[in-house]
C-alpha cells in the first residue's frame, strides 16, 4: 500500500432473537409478507407511547462489557429528527449524546489468520430503533414497514482500522458474537447486518479527507468497496488532484466493483437530537450489570483455544469451525457423540462445509446430523468400510436421505476383514499369476499393486486393503 489508509467502521446489526420489537409489541421477525408485523407504535398514530423492550436493554449492555466498553449510570433515549417514508414518526429513537449511549469507549482484540492480533478501539455502541425497508424499482418505489422498530444496534469504531482484510476480520468477529450470545442471527441476506465504511489516505501524521461509503451488505463488498476507494483516491494523489477529493457519501455498485457519488457531506447534519420525553430516563444498578456479565457465554477466541489445547486442533481448522456458531455446536455435538475430535474437524471443514457451501445449504438443515456422521466416521473406524467407501456412503447417506446403516447393507459396502477368507482370496490370486509372481521376485515391485487389484475385483472392492497388504507381502515372502 503506497499511503497509509485509515479506516472507521460503523456496523449496523438487529437484534433479531427477542419476540418484540425494541419500543412497540409488534412481532420482531424476518417475513416475507410486506407489512404483515407492523402495530400502531410503529406507524405512528395519534395517542400511542412507546415502551422499552428490557431484553433488547440487557443484550445491548452484554455487548458493551464484551466490547470493555463503559456504561452510563443512567440509560435514556433521544429524538433524532429527520423526515422520510420509512420513518412514519418523522424522527427515529435512538441514543447520541453522551454519556447516553450503552457503551463508549471500548476496544477489542481481533486475531489475524497468521495469528497476529490488532486492536480496534470503539467509539460507542448504541441501541436504536430500525427504519422501515424500500425497495426502488424501474418507475415504482415500494415500503415494507415490517423492519421499522425492529431493535438495532450500531457499533461505531475509531478510525484505528489500516486494511481491508483487518476491516473484514473485526466484522466477521463481531458477526460470530452476536450469533454466540444469540443476541442476532447477524445473517446478511436477511438485511440483518449493514455497515458504512469511512475511508482516507494520507502521507502525513493528520488524517486525509474522509469518504462515506454507506450501506455495504456484505463483508466482501465491504472489503472491495474499501480497495476500490484506496485505488481511486491514490490515482487523484498521484495525478496532483488529492483536493478533488471530497468529503462525500457514496454508495457501492456490486454489479461495476465502484463506489458512486451520491452527496456531498461537508458538515455533520443537524438532526436536532433532544431527549425522548416518552420515555423516561432509568438506573442501570449495579446487580443488573454483574447479572449480564456472569450471564455472557462461552466466546469464539475461548472456543478457539479449547479447541486447541484440549483437543489439539490446528489453529486454521479451529478458526473455520468458530467462526460460525452453528458449525462450532455442530462440531461440539460430534463430540458428545464420541467422535474423535480430529476426525470430526477433518470431516465438518472438508466434505460438509463444501457441500453445505456449494448447495447453500443451513448445517442445522444438513441431514447427516451428528449422530449419522458417527455411522459412518465409525464403520472406517473398525475396517467395516474404506475411507472411499466412507464418502460415497457419506454423499448416499444425502441423496436418499435413509440411514447409512440400511445404505451400508443394501449396497453391500461392508469391507471384508475376515483374515481366512482374505486369506483363501489371496490364495486364488496368487495361484493365478505364477509369472507375476516371478516378476515381482525379479525386481518388479511394482507387481505388488497388481496382486492388490486383482483382489479388490475379486471382491467388488470390498476387501480390507490393510489386511490385503499384509497378506500378501506375508505370502509372496514365502
Amino acid at each position: 500500500m503506497k499511503y497509509p489508509v485509515t479506516i472507521g467502521l460503523e456496523m449496523h446489526c438487529e437484534i433479531s432473537q427477542t419476540n418484540t420489537k425494541v419500543f412497540s409489541s409488534a412481532p420482531n421477525g424476518y417475513s416475507d409478507i410486506p407489512n404483515s408485523h407492523i402495530s400502531p407504535v410503529d406507524m405512528a398514530f395519534p395517542g400511542v407511547l412507546p415502551v422499552v423492550n428490557k431484553e433488547c436493554v440487557r443484550m445491548s449492555l452484554m455487548m458493551s462489557e464484551i466490547l470493555n466498553c463503559k456504561q452510563p449510570e443512567y440509560m435514556y433515549f433521544e429524538r433524532k429528527n429527520y423526515y422520510y417514508p420509512d420513518l412514519p414518526k418523522g424522527y427515529q429513537i435512538t441514543q447520541n449524546t453522551p454519556p447516553i449511549p450503552v457503551g463508549m469507549d471500548g476496544f477489542i482484540d481481533i486475531e489475524r489468520e497468521d495469528g497476529t492480533t490488532f486492536r480496534v478501539d470503539i467509539d460507542n455502541i448504541h441501541l436504536e430503533e430500525d427504519s422501515a425497508s424500500m425497495n426502488h424499482l424501474y418507475d415504482i418505489s415500494t415500503i415494507d414497514y415490517n423492519r421499522a422498530g425492529v431493535p438495532l444496534l450500531e457499533l461505531v469504531t475509531k478510525p484505528c482500522l489500516h486494511s481491508a482484510d483487518d476491516a473484514v476480520a473485526f466484522l466477521e468477529y463481531m458477526r460470530a458474537i452476536y450469533q454466540y450470545c444469540d443476541i442476532s442471527e447477524a445473517d446478511s441476506k436477511k438485511g440483518q447486518i449493514r455497515c458504512d465504511v469511512n475511508v482516507s489516505i494520507s502521507d502525513t501524521d493528520e488524517l486525509g479527507t474522509k469518504v462515506e461509503i454507506k450501506n455495504v451488505n456484505s463483508f466482501g463488498g465491504v472489503r472491495d468497496a474499501i480497495n476500490y476507494e484506496i485505488k481511486r483516491q491514490t490515482a487523484l494523489k498521484e495525478a496532483g488532484k488529492y483536493d478533488e477529493v471530497e468529503q462525500e457519501t457514496r454508495r457501492y455498485d456490486e454489479e461495476t466493483g465502484t463506489t458512486i457519488r451520491m452527496r456531498s457531506k461537508v458538515d455533520a447534519i443537524d438532526y436536532r437530537y433532544f431527549v425522548e420525553p416518552n420515555i423516561p430516563k432509568f438506573k442501570i444498578s449495579a446487580d443488573w450489570l454483574e447479572e449480564i456479565r456472569t450471564s455472557i457465554p462461552e466466546l469464539p477466541y475461548e472456543r478457539k483455544n479449547k479447541y486447541q489445547n484440549t483437543y489439539g486442533l490446528s489453529a486454521y481448522d479451529a478458526n473455520i469451525l468458530i467462526k460460525e456458531k452453528s458449525i462450532a455446536n455442530y462440531f461440539e455435538e460430534c463430540l458428545e457423540e464420541k467422535i474423535d475430535p480430529k476426525t470430526a474437524a477433518n470431516w465438518i471443514t472438508g466434505l460438509i462445509l463444501g457441500y453445505l457451501y456449494k448447495h447453500d445449504q443451513n448445517i442445522k438443515d444438513f441431514y447427516i446430523t451428528p449422530k449419522r456422521l458417527f455411522t459412518i466416521t465409525e464403520a472406517i473406524k473398525n475396517g467395516n468400510i474404506s475411507s472411499k467407501q466412507g464418502k460415497e456412503l457419506f454423499y448416499f447417506t444425502i441423496e436418499e436421505e435413509r440411514e447409512p446403516e440400511k445404505i451400508m447393507q443394501e449396497k453391500g459396502m461392508m469391507q471384508i476383514s475376515d483374515e481366512i477368507t482374505l486369506a483363501n482370496i489371496v490364495d486364488e490370486v496368487l495361484a493365478e499369476n505364477p509369472s507375476q509372481i516371478t516378476m515381482y521376485h525379479n525386481g518388479k515391485t511394482n507387481m505388488f499393486d497388481y496382486f492388490v487389484g486383482q483382489v479388490m475385483k475379486k471382491t467388488r472392492g470390498q476387501a480390507n486393503p490393510v489386511k490385503v497388504k499384509e497378506l500378501l507381502t506375508e505370502k509372496l515372502a514365502q
